[in-house]
């Protein structure tokens, strides 16, 4: 591995600190009683307050930069939380070493300081680099420019950084010429989360997403489980599956593209309500919407049906909103958008008359085929009615609801594992939440006749032989399971990568993932 200079001068610097006798990686526990954040938002001159003039502390984090000033400096030291000022005096500082090692006093410029001013002179200035770790102890005061601060007493050295972080430049509070190539930042997601403000947040902000929806789960009774995500059939939802092979089996296996047959097996099973929120991989496109694996959250819950869930769905929502936030309001680009219940629920056939003028419900598979070319659907041919239909929606109504809208009561062939509608023949009482232009939830009033759902499946299959890739197949241990008995049901599908694009207020799917799929690097 060829190494640039400054890597060169890195490991001089490590080795340099080992001749000294600093174990530049040790091994013992680093007791921190502070972090930056919370010593600043608690500190007070006098009075109550968690943090106070001498209190002392014991800090942690990365050496982020640095100011030497003769026999004192400054630094910031960026921890977990965020970033503090550590002012530095030689008279002050004691020595990094290990207790039972013994220095090495071979720096003749140094042969008359003592322990600690040589720890200063040679170590802190000379080889102590940006994105070193080190260990703060000391006190904590008020500069006199006012900036909260911490006295350093004592230094440790935690991790030597072999490798220069890139420098963010910053005019009037502003970033510039800094580390902001897409793709660098999403295959050295660690580099980003250092030197990029708010990327952290981001990722802070979709644990809030995931937590609140447990809390909320949780609360109503529901059991949480897990399903497997090697499956020898690919059900629960019309992708092209990723296919692997099972060695020890000698079969073909898929990785899952849903969660929803296993669940729907735990209803079966007696459960009132399951959730299980996990990766499912979908071998499709990636855009800036699309990732080939994502995170989604299923739940499926006895003796409910659609409406029931829109309801729940909504607030489920609203609330999410106010724990990312603290409000229902979120900035997404140019529109700010509403997560306070309730929504508006649109008809499909309905959208698309109002936006098209056509009024699709009494056409037949031929007279629709002819209105998806005029507006741009290819491969007609391989399509059936609910495909059409779903392709025109997609072309020219998906995109213009903003507000969450509930696109409800969609054509029977669009919905093999929903319950028919009713009260509208051919029409099943499934909804598609949508939100800022795009698909955030898929729910249904689950079918539970096992007659019609075998029925539904070989219609399916008829779509196969038609060239669509995207049909499911018979899951027979399913059937199985319903001819058992399930009990009136309704589900839920949220893509939780949209979720977290939509409450963060991030442009890409790639923004809200910590590693998403990219090229081989070359």
């Amino acid at each position: 591995m060829e190494l640039s200079e400054q890597e060169q001068v890195r490991r001089q610097s490590l080795q340099t600190m080992r001749d000294m006798g600093i174990n530049p990686y040790p091994a013992n526990e680093y007791v921190v009683t502070g972090h930056s954040t919370d010593i600043k938002a608690g500190f007070v001159d006098e009075g109550d307050g968690v943090w106070h003039t001498g209190d002392k502390v014991s800090i942690a984090g990365r050496l982020m930069s640095k100011r030497i000033m003769g026999k004192a400096s400054f630094i910031e030291l960026q921890d977990s939380k965020g970033r503090i000022q550590v002012y530095v005096s030689r008279d002050d500082i004691q020595a990094p070493v290990d207790d039972n090692d013994n220095h090495n006093d071979n720096h003749n410029d140094n042969h008359n300081l003592s322990v600690e001013q040589q720890m200063y002179n040679v170590v802190f200035k000379k080889l102590l680099d940006i994105g070193d770790f080190i260990g703060i102890e000391g006190f904590v005061f008020r500069t006199q420019m006012g900036e909260i601060s911490v006295h350093a007493q004592k230094l440790t050295v935690l991790s030597k950084s072999l490798r220069p972080l890139p420098i963010v430049k910053y005019k009037d509070g502003v970033a510039y010429d800094g580390f902001n190539d897409p793709e660098q930042r999403y295959r050295q997601r660690y580099v980003d989360l250092v030197v990029n403000d708010g990327v952290k947040d981001t990722f802070l902000k979709r644990a809030t997403i995931l937590r609140t929806m447990r809390q909320v789960f949780d609360e109503a009774g529901y059991t949480e489980v897990e399903t497997p995500i090697l499956q020898q059939i690919a059900g629960g939802a019309s992708a092209r599956p990723f296919i692997t092979h099972h060695n020890t089996l000698d079969v073909d296996m898929y990785l899952r593209i849903a969660t929803e047959l296993y669940l729907k097996r735990l209803i079966v099973g007696g459960f009132e309500g399951v959730y299980e929120i996990g990766r499912n991989f979908r071998n499709e496109g990636m855009d800036r919407s699309h990732n080939p694996e994502f995170t989604c959250m299923e739940l499926y819950v006895q003796y409910k049906d659609y409406n029931w869930m829109m309801s729940f769905t909504e607030q489920l929502l609203e609330r999410i909103a106010i724990a990312v936030n603290g409000t229902t309001k979120v900035q997404i680009g140019d529109h700010e958008v509403d997560f306070k219940a309730p929504y508006r629920r649109l008809p499909i056939l309905e959208a698309i008359q109002e936006k098209t003028g056509y009024d699709l419900s009494k056409m037949t598979e031929e007279e629709i085929r002819p209105i998806a070319k005029k507006f741009g659907v290819e491969d007609t041919e391989k399509m059936g009615k609910g495909k059409l239909i779903d392709e025109i929606f997609g072309e020219t109504c998906e995109g213009t609801f903003i507000q969450p809208t509930f696109i409800t009561d969609y054509p029977v062939e669009m919905s093999p594992l929903t319950k028919m509608h009713r009260s509208k023949p051919g029409l099943t009482e499934r909804f598609e939440l949508m939100v800022n232009g795009k698909e955030l939830a898929n729910a249904y009033s689950e079918l539970n006749d096992p007659i019609d759902q075998y029925n539904r499946f070989v219609d399916q299959m008829n779509l196969a032989k038609k060239g669509d890739d995207e049909a499911m197949v018979i899951d027979h241990d399913f059937m199985r399971a319903l001819e058992y008995g399930m009990p009136p049901t309704s589900g839920i599908g949220i893509g939780i990568d949209r979720l977290a694009i939509l409450m963060t207020g991030q442009p890409t799917i790639q923004e809200v993932l910590l590693f998403p799929t990219m090229k081989p690097e070359v």
